[in-house]
């Protein structure tokens, strides 16, 4: 169950900073090529079809899994990389839930990309600040994915133990 929580949370740590990771450097660049109608109706979209549960599993489940690591590892040589990790990830969490979905909710409420009368000034406020925290959440949420591979590596070894030495038995005479 230990190294089973621990694997888990690297899982799913893992896919969540991939999933960040790839709109910093092939989406959002993608998208800041196109007019600003495609930018507002496609980042509309994306942030409609991502809350489904693979996203909200590996979303929440990286938290859960590695808070579960951290308690059931903490007498072992692990701890503090479990820690470090889902820490990192936490830093992630919040800036998802403080800056990213409020961004997000606000170009949702600015209505049907063909209704919106200044579609330049929706995606100015929006594009720049989202791209900036979501570079820090892919880094963030990388390296907790790190921390939580070394953890894996550092909770699979066993320490060696050191042979005792065997009697000889001397033959008399020699």
């Amino acid at each position: 169950m230990k190294n089973a929580s621990l694997l888990a949370a690297l899982l799913t740590s893992g896919l969540m900073a991939g999933l960040f990771a790839s709109f910093a450097y092939a989406i959002m660049p993608a998208l800041a090529g196109g007019s600003d109608r495609t930018f507002v109706e496609t980042m509309q979209r994306i942030n409609v079809s991502i809350l489904n549960g693979w996203f909200m599993f590996c979303f929440l489940g990286a938290l859960g899994f590695a808070l579960l690591a951290a308690v059931l590892h903490w007498n072992g040589p692990a701890r503090w990389w479990i820690v470090a990790g889902f820490a990192l990830y936490l830093v992630m969490f919040l800036i998802t839930s403080g800056v990213n979905v409020p961004l997000n909710d606000r170009l949702a409420a600015a209505g049907d990309p063909s209704e919106i009368h200044d579609l330049a000034a929706v995606r100015e406020a929006f594009e720049a600040r989202w791209v900036l925290w979501n570079v820090v959440r892919a880094v963030t949420s990388t390296a907790a994915f790190g921390c939580l591979a070394w953890a894996l590596v550092v909770a699979g070894r066993v320490p060696a133990e050191t042979p005792q030495a065997l009697p000889v038995a001397i033959p008399a005479g020699r």
